[in-house]
């Protein structure tokens, strides 16, 4: 297949934390709103007058001062922002805004605000308490939680517009990415597709690190190349997998995957586009501000939700999927030291593949390793189990 316009560009930005999109904005007097979980809701960031970006630590190497700080028991994608906001990589952010996603990224940006990591005067940090229970006290909880964390502190720091009308006008944006982002992974479906994996998470990462505004008219192009856009004669993969599980921010791990065989039909992982790519749907008859929050809650696939309706649906959302994408297999991994997607492997694992009966790699892996042998390795396997099997039914 021909390159995508925009995929070197694109590799090129996520080489860094910053970015030209980002410097451009600030230069214009916007402001840069940092957050490290998909628990904030992302719309409320992107309120006119400011952005959203979503931390990230590429190229990281050694995390020696961020171990010293919170131990080498804690995950390395904590460990491996704190190094970088030490190292003064995260200077550019005008505000950082956290939920209790986890202990470790608590510690992780309460690490960050203690050794006074952010440079700008104006500069603030918040902490949110989110819910780990979908129901009515824990939408309560949410909106509250946003009203004194987000929209309060931005208009009180930054007079930023919090009104409906402005809460709605970032929906707005925040649903035509993802309106893109879907019909984009919609090629997917297909027996030999016109977009890998790999290139899909490409655009996929990148509308978490840019502006809204910026990556919009880059998806709409993309979308219309790919409508004529020639795949290779023959497929090169052999068999579909779903790739579920934690934090994904390195791209190189899809593409390892992929050339070990295993095309990436289908994501469910922190970063990707199920769930944080769905839209939110809107009424007149509801404020803006409880829809948000309801669809944060609600559609939520984080391991850290309690509740039991919360932890079967993982399971099913995870089978329904895979039988949309038409996925062979599942690979299911975690961060190393990730108590909650530990738990939430392991049961998941045998779950998926004694009820549902899909074959299921279960992994976990250091935050940056795409190019790992040993991932190269248990991937080959994986992908020629996978094929034996399918012989075996064909005879």
């Amino acid at each position: 297949m021909r390159d995508l316009k925009h995929l070197y560009e694109l590799e090129k930005l996520l080489l860094n934390v910053s970015n030209d999109y980002i410097s451009a904005a600030q230069q214009e007097g916007k402001l840069c709103i940092g957050t490290v979980c998909d628990n904030v809701p992302e719309p409320l960031l992107n309120l006119p007058g400011c952005f959203s970006i979503r931390l990230r630590a590429p190229r990281t190497g050694s995390m020696e001062i961020g171990t010293y700080y919170m131990t080498n028991f804690l995950c390395e994608y904590t460990r491996a922002l704190l190094e970088r906001a030490i190292e003064g990589g995260f200077n550019f952010l005008d505000a950082l805004i956290a939920p209790d996603g986890c202990s470790m990224l608590n510690r992780c940006v309460e690490n960050m605000e203690l050794l006074k990591t952010m440079k700008k005067d104006h500069f603030f940090n918040e902490f949110m308490e989110i819910p780990m229970k979908a129901d009515d006290n824990g939408l309560f909880l949410y909106k509250l939680q946003c009203t004194n964390h987000i929209l309060k502190p931005l208009k009180e720091h930054f007079a930023i517009d919090i009104s409906d009308d402005a809460m709605r006008q970032a929906v707005k944006e925040h649903n035509r990415v993802c309106d893109l982002i879907q019909e984009i992974g919609q090629f997917r479906k297909a027996d030999n597709p016109v977009i890998t994996g790999y290139e899909f998470h490409i655009l996929t990462l990148a509308t978490y690190v840019m502006p809204k505004r910026d990556i919009i008219p880059i998806l709409e192009e993309t979308l219309e190349e790919l409508k004529t856009r020639e795949p290779d004669e023959k497929s090169p993969w052999k068999v579909r997998v779903e790739f579920v599980g934690s934090e994904v921010d390195d791209s190189d791990i899809i593409k390892a995957i992929e050339e070990c065989g295993a095309y990436v039909c289908a994501d469910r992982f922190c970063y990707g586009s199920f769930p944080g790519r769905t839209r939110i749907e809107m009424s007149d008859d509801e404020d803006p501000l409880t829809a948000i929050c309801r669809k944060y809650m609600y559609d939520c696939q984080c391991a850290r939700m309690m509740n039991k309706d919360k932890i079967l649906g993982r399971r099913q959302y995870v089978a329904d999927l895979a039988k949309e994408y038409k996925a062979d297999g599942i690979i299911y991994e975690q961060m190393k030291f990730c108590d909650p997607w530990a738990y939430e492997r392991m049961v998941g694992t045998v779950v998926l593949r004694q009820d549902y009966g899909y074959p299921v790699l279960s992994v976990d892996r250091p935050y940056a390793n795409g190019g790992s042998g040993q991932m190269r390795t248990r991937v080959q396997a994986f992908v020629e189990s996978i094929e034996i099997k399918k012989l075996a039914k064909d005879r």
